[in-house]
């Protein structure tokens, strides 16, 4: 079932952005009037630069993502330790029940 209330995660945000930003620029440089040895000076030159900011983009995604995974196994193990403790509760409990009937 979709949900048609739902927004657009970031990342598909960001890489719609991105491709008007690319697509605007290309547009932009195809109908100025410009030389084609310019053109393709000025493309090369813009495609590095983005090429340069993805992956500057990427390098902090991968750093946020490394951030979160992180904190997700220490969440992980605090949860992990409390339901161990609940465990070891529940028999202890359990075995003191089976004393006191048994005895």
């Amino acid at each position: 079932m979709t949900n048609h209330d739902a927004k657009c995660s970031p990342e598909t945000v960001l890489l719609a952005f991105l491709g008007g930003a690319i697509g605007g620029m290309i547009a932009g440089m195809l109908l100025a009037p410009k030389s084609g040895e310019e053109m393709r000076r000025q493309l090369n030159s813009q495609a590095r630069r983005t090429e340069e900011e993805i992956i500057e983009k990427a390098k902090e995604a991968r750093a946020a993502l490394d951030e979160v995974i992180e904190h997700g196994k220490h969440f992980v193990a605090e949860k992990r330790a409390d339901v161990e403790a609940a465990v070891t509760a529940g028999k202890e409990a359990m075995k003191e029940k089976m004393d006191k009937c048994c005895s």
